[in-house]
């Protein structure tokens, strides 16, 4: 099944061919504003309607993230060998040695840098370079804290496809990755059963036409269920958190206008847009000291 959330609040599932969107809000009556969170913790069960004739075209809808405000968004650091090596000759990525998650750990981004695709890319500053990266990533569909690898498979609710979008500079990745519309997740939630190994798809993004990335998931060097274990040992990892597994070689800098194209193989595909907001630190009124 493939589940969308669209229209803001409403739960779907999106048609095998895309076209079309199944309703479940009414079906299933789920009254929540993240609804496929609600989904994942209640006790739910869309299968009866995996084949229903569509409610609505997909044209007709706006598809926002599957899960609109997850607990957490858990990241993966320099998880392909051609990136890493395109990161450390390439010192507007990254100024530290080559490193891996077991020395640095992961990294989160802002829940609230979460939408969807028909949002769009808001580049906040056109004086500095931010970069597009394509991922695959995935929704927790249980807690699990100190969980082994073998297991970790069994407690994935379903893939997706996740732009990191990330300013370069020296700031924590925390920071320079968490602006707003800066995690676009999309357009669906495929379940496992009809995504196959999760580690021999084929992702590719393509910038205003021309491929810039292109690579399976299988040369990740942490699996999903990798990341999963390492992100449980500190922290419990609850149903609803969004988990990215890293970006292959070939990210490029986005400008105002640009067109992304991103697709990954039995997940899905989705365009989003890219605007400019050009907001300079230097002309927000900063106020020192306590209130007047």
């Amino acid at each position: 099944m493939r589940f969308v959330r669209y229209n803001e609040d409403r739960l779907g599932l999106l048609t095998e061919d895309g076209s079309g969107v199944v309703d479940l809000t009414d079906r299933l009556g789920i009254d929540a504003r993240d609804p496929l969170r609600e989904y994942i913790r209640g006790d739910y069960d869309a299968s009866e309607y995996a084949d229903a004739d569509p409610d609505h075209d997909r044209a007709d809808v706006e598809l926002g993230a599957p899960v609109r405000r997850p607990g957490k968004v858990i990241a993966a650091p320099l998880n392909y060998e051609n990136h890493i090596e395109e990161a450390l000759s390439d010192r507007d990525i990254t100024t530290d040695e080559w490193f891996t998650i077991e020395d640095k750990g992961y990294f989160l981004k802002a829940p609230s840098s979460v939408v969807g695709p028909d949002h769009g890319v808001e580049l906040p500053f056109s004086d500095r370079r931010t970069d597009h990266e394509i991922e695959l990533a995935f929704v927790m569909g249980d807690d699990v804290k100190d969980v082994s690898a073998d297991e970790a498979w069994d407690h994935i609710f379903g893939y997706t496809i996740l732009l990191d979008i990330s300013v370069r500079g020296d700031q924590d990745r925390s920071n320079r990755k968490s602006y707003d519309t800066f995690t676009v997740v999309g357009p669906c939630v495929v379940t496992p059963d009809e995504v196959g190994d999760p580690q021999d798809l084929e992702m590719e993004l393509q910038l205003n036409g021309e491929t810039r990335q292109r690579e399976n998931t299988g040369d990740m060097v942490y699996t999903c269920a990798d990341i999963v274990q390492y992100a449980s040992i500190g922290a419990t990892v609850e149903a609803g958190d969004v988990i990215t597994t890293g970006t292959p070689e070939g990210v490029s800098a986005l400008s105002d206008g640009d067109t992304i194209d991103a697709e990954i193989e039995n997940v899905g595909s989705m365009t989003v847009d890219v605007t400019e907001r050009d907001v300079r630190f230097e002309d927000v009124d900063v106020q020192k000291g306590g209130q007047e």
